[in-house]
């Protein structure tokens, strides 16, 4: 595909979640991971060139849930800036999205470099903490291939970070996921590629331009399968020994009626 054609597409896919409607599967002509990513690299500068700003690198399909429930089988990585930044506790309009979904995740805050050459990755971090991620496919039906989702920046919409704190053993803890305070999701944190750490290697060795510098938040993937997030709800994430993160959702017009 030409380049003048990837950057069409990523145009398409932006117009898509500018105005809250769906590309249909199979119509991005994308050949290869190659192509996606040139074009998802286009995606993210139309982002920035509206004065978003880069601030974290976002890994997806590290669980076997995940791989399961969105029928892909290879890991892949995306971009976060500033405006997909949620408070912790703070409110988020779901309806400004298509279909969106919740996911809890670990987060990574960067203290130094972290490239190929990084031997040991856990040297680079300065802090951990819950988080939580936004998802919204650009796809009719939240369906896609490989290439497609990597096009669409790995579905990325939003980011919920909870208290930071120094690293600590993340192997094998629990995660739990509610709405509304009903359990909608359980895991551990070991479905994240058997450890996070390993996602932070992979993170390591996907980096953009070769490192990700300090003060770079990394997303390091789901420990559950996505919920749907309706309107007017609380969504709290839980990791044990790790903390709580939690926003909520607005309400509808129609429900405030």
């Amino acid at each position: 595909m030409s380049g003048t054609r990837l950057k069409e597409f990523a145009a398409a896919l932006d117009e898509a979640a500018l105005t809250r409607s769906t590309l249909a599967s199979g119509s991005s002509g994308l050949t290869g991971v190659d192509e996606a990513y040139e074009a998802q690299e286009a995606l993210v500068a139309r982002q920035l060139g509206r004065g978003a700003r880069l601030t974290g690198f976002k890994l997806g399909f590290t669980s076997t849930a995940k791989m399961r429930q969105m029928g892909v089988h290879d890991l892949i990585h995306g971009r976060i800036t500033d405006r997909m930044r949620i408070a912790d506790g703070g409110t988020f309009d779901a309806g400004t999205l298509i279909h969106p979904r919740v996911e809890p995740e670990v987060a990574f805050l960067l203290g130094g470099p972290l490239g190929p050459d990084t031997v040991d990755p856990l040297s680079a971090v300065a802090a951990v903490a819950p988080a939580l991620e936004v998802i919204d496919s650009r796809y009719d039906g939240f369906t896609f291939s490989l290439p497609e989702v990597i096009a669409d920046n790995t579905s990325a919409a939003g980011y919920v970070l909870g208290p930071w704190r120094e690293p600590l053993e993340l192997a094998d803890r629990g995660v739990l996921l509610e709405i509304d305070g009903r359990l909608v999701e359980a895991g551990s944190t070991a479905a994240i590629l058997g450890h996070p750490l390993r996602a932070l290697a992979a993170a390591a060795r996907l980096a953009p331009r070769g490192v990700l510098d300090a003060g770079t938040v990394v997303l390091a993937g789901a420990a559950t399968a996505a919920a749907p997030l309706p309107p007017g709800v609380h969504v709290r994430a839980t990791v044990s020994g790790l903390g709580t993160v939690g926003f909520s959702t607005v309400r509808t017009p129609r429900e405030e009626a």
